[in-house]
C-alpha cells in the first residue's frame, strides 16, 4: 500500500514538474516571439523617417563617390543630405558655401551633389592629414575646414564642447551675421555659427539609413 502510494506521489509530482518546464518554455517563446516582433516593428518604421528623396539620390552619391574611390562613405554622405535638406530643393547637399558662393546658389541637385563630395572629401584628407578623428571630419562639413585645425589644436577628438568654442569663437568674428536671427531662445544660442549638435545628428541619420536598408549597406565597411 505504502509503495503504491509512493509511486502515485513520483507521477503526481514527475507530472507537476512537466507541467511547470511546459509553462516556462512558453514563457521563453513567447516573451523571444514579442522581442522579434517589436525589432521587426521599429526596423519597418525606419524607412518612414528617411526622405524619399535622399534615398532616389543615393545611387547618384555612389556614383560621384566611386570617381574618388570613396563608395565606402555612400551611407555618410546619403546621411548628411538627410540632415542637410532631406533631398529636398536645387542643392540638397547644401554644398554651395563650400564653394565660396552664398547659401543656395547652386539650383542643380547634380552639381550640389559634385560639389558635396568635393567637400567631404577634402575634409576627409584633411582629418587624415591633421590626424583628427572622423567625427571632427563630419563637423567640418558643417562648420568648414577650419574646425579641423581647431580640433587638432585640441588633441584630434571632437566633442561637443570643442564644436560649441569654435563655434563661438566664429560667430565673435562676424556677431551681425551669426546671431541665430536674433533668436535667444534657438537651442544653438550663443553658438550660432553652424551647429554644435551636427556629428550626432548625422551620425543617427546612419543608423536610420542602414536599418532601412537604402543603398546596399552591405557593401559598405565601417567607417568608424
Amino acid at each position: 500500500m505504502k509503495r503504491r502510494k509512493s509511486k502515485k506521489r513520483t507521477k503526481r509530482s514527475s507530472n507537476i514538474a512537466l507541467l511547470l518546464f511546459f509553462m516556462v518554455l512558453i514563457f521563453v517563446l513567447f516573451d523571444q516571439f514579442k522581442q522579434i516582433n517589436i525589432k521587426e516593428t521599429a526596423v519597418s518604421l525606419m524607412p518612414n523617417l528617411v526622405s524619399k528623396n535622399v534615398q532616389n539620390y543615393t545611387p547618384l552619391l555612389e556614383k560621384e563617390l566611386k570617381e574618388v574611390n570613396l563608395e565606402e562613405y555612400t551611407l555618410v554622405l546619403a546621411a548628411i543630405m538627410q540632415q542637410e535638406s532631406k533631398g529636398k530643393g536645387g542643392d540638397p547637399m547644401q554644398a554651395s558655401e563650400s564653394a565660396g558662393l552664398p547659401p543656395n546658389s547652386i539650383q542643380d541637385p547634380e552639381q550640389s551633389i559634385k560639389q558635396g563630395v568635393k567637400h567631404f572629401q577634402k575634409a576627409l584628407n584633411y582629418g587624415s592629414q591633421k590626424n583628427v578623428d572622423f567625427p571632427a571630419v563630419i563637423q567640418a562639413y558643417n562648420m568648414g575646414i577650419g574646425y579641423i585645425d581647431f580640433v587638432a589644436e585640441q588633441g584630434g577628438k571632437h566633442s561637443e564642447e570643442i564644436a560649441k568654442q569654435f563655434s563661438l569663437k566664429q560667430a565673435e568674428k562676424n556677431p551681425e551675421v551669426y546671431d541665430c536671427g536674433g533668436d535667444k531662445n534657438n537651442f544653438r544660442y550663443p553658438y550660432c555659427y553652424g551647429d554644435f549638435t551636427y556629428t550626432p545628428k548625422v551620425t543617427k541619420n546612419i543608423e536610420i539609413l542602414t536599418a532601412s536598408g537604402t543603398g546596399k549597406n552591405g557593401e559598405y565597411k565601417s567607417v568608424w
